[in-house]
């Protein structure tokens, strides 16, 4: 039997062995004297605590929780990232002789998800505190947006020459929950633009390599990856529960679905696209103008080539994929004027940058509310595709 089985067949048995409550049920009992213990590591105890909860690892449970529960008949709920641990802690507790133990289901998500209460903790930590403290200086941010920054959830789609910059920055600014989608690997002809590789990882899933580069920039927050290819299937499983949506892929299909995916779950897109020495961006908004405001139809393969067949200078998905990371941070934040119904244009060769504004398509159905959505269409069959 194998350590994942084995695993999976113990906490089988654990939840027969001990109560799952929901978070609601949680705070309800929270509220009527009993103790909540979240069992994460100290680095997810930093992007928050359940509100009341007291922060305790696994790691030092058997150690600790005689100063928050000296008596062995407390009523103690144990809380998790998802559930599994929690079952685990409890196990360990009564082991220790405590016999009022519950698990909490689906665990810190599962509570952010519901709306219960929960805060930052307030850190003493001398390091925490420095990396953040030149952009919490700005009005704009302060303690307060690095807390919003510290909760959120972004969606990268593709760990490319777009995805890369951003994630870097976002990285780097202390976006709580990272997720990277990408099914491709590291090859050579990658790294003149794509920074978060290098030429060790060569023919690594990029999502592992863009995974090693953004924790050891930041192991504070969380990255999340998935090796795969978005689909109509896969979409709105991946895209749930997130706050913003960040889409560096290089292929009409993915764009349309990306788009439409989000005016369907009511979620905010940055897209850029790259081409040459030219870049754009813009941000779509639930309701409009969107993706297809802008281009309603894909264009015919033999008018938009790739960036193997037309190349790229590899400085312009970086501009781009920076200025994708600035929106999120303002967006975010909120602070400043995203680029809500503008579309700027950047020309590498002459350094400068065109605005043009954008009306939502009284025709479009994807982004007008009033109407069902339509349906996801399969562009795979006539777009072109080439590698990020």
């Amino acid at each position: 039997m194998n350590a994942e089985t084995s695993l999976s067949d113990r906490l089988v048995d654990l939840e027969t062995r001990f109560d799952a409550v929901s978070p609601a049920q949680a705070r309800e009992l929270q509220t009527g004297g009993a103790t909540l213990i979240d069992v994460r590591e100290t680095a997810e105890h930093a992007q928050g605590l359940p509100a009341g909860a007291h922060a305790l690892s696994r790691g030092l449970l058997e150690s600790g929780i005689a100063d928050i529960a000296p008596s062995r008949q407390a009523d103690l709920l144990l809380i998790c990232g998802s559930g599994a641990r929690s079952l685990l802690a409890c196990e360990s507790l009564r082991q220790l002789g405590y016999e009022q133990l519950r698990s909490v289901r689906g665990g810190f998500r599962a509570w952010t998800d519901a709306g219960l209460p929960w805060a930052l903790p307030e850190s003493d930590d001398p390091a925490l505190n420095a990396r953040y403290a030149r952009q919490v200086q700005l009005p704009e941010i302060g303690p307060e947006g690095q807390r919003k920054l510290a909760r959120a959830r972004v969606l990268l789609v593709g760990a490319g020459g777009l995805g890369s910059p951003a994630a870097l920055y976002l990285a780097g600014a202390g976006v709580g929950t990272l997720t990277l989608v990408d099914a491709d690997r590291v090859d050579r002809s990658n790294l003149h633009r794509q920074v978060l590789h290098d030429d060790a990882g060569l023919d690594r899933p990029k999502t592992d390599s863009a995974r090693d580069r953004l924790a050891a920039l930041n192991p504070d927050i969380h990255i999340r990856t998935h090796e795969t290819r978005l689909t109509r299937h896969n979409i709105e499983t991946l895209f749930a529960g997130q706050d913003l949506i960040i889409d560096g892929s290089d292929n009409f299909p993915t764009r349309y679905l990306v788009n439409d995916a989000c005016q369907k779950l009511g979620l905010t897109l940055i897209s850029a696209a790259v081409q040459g020495f030219e870049g754009q961006l813009s941000v779509f908004e639930p309701g409009g103008p969107c993706y297809r405001c802008l281009f309603a139809e894909p264009p015919p393969p033999e008018l938009a080539p790739s960036c193997a067949e037309a190349g790229v200078a590899g400085m312009v998905p970086g501009v781009m994929g920076v200025l994708q990371a600035l929106e999120a941070l303002k967006l975010l934040v909120g602070f400043g004027e995203p680029l809500r119904g503008r579309l700027i244009i950047f020309d590498a060769r002459r350094s400068t940058f065109r605005q043009l504004r954008m009306k939502r398509d009284p025709d479009c159905a994807y982004c007008d509310p009033d109407e069902p959505f339509p349906g996801y269409v399969d562009y795979d069959h006539f777009c072109a595709q080439a590698p990020a």
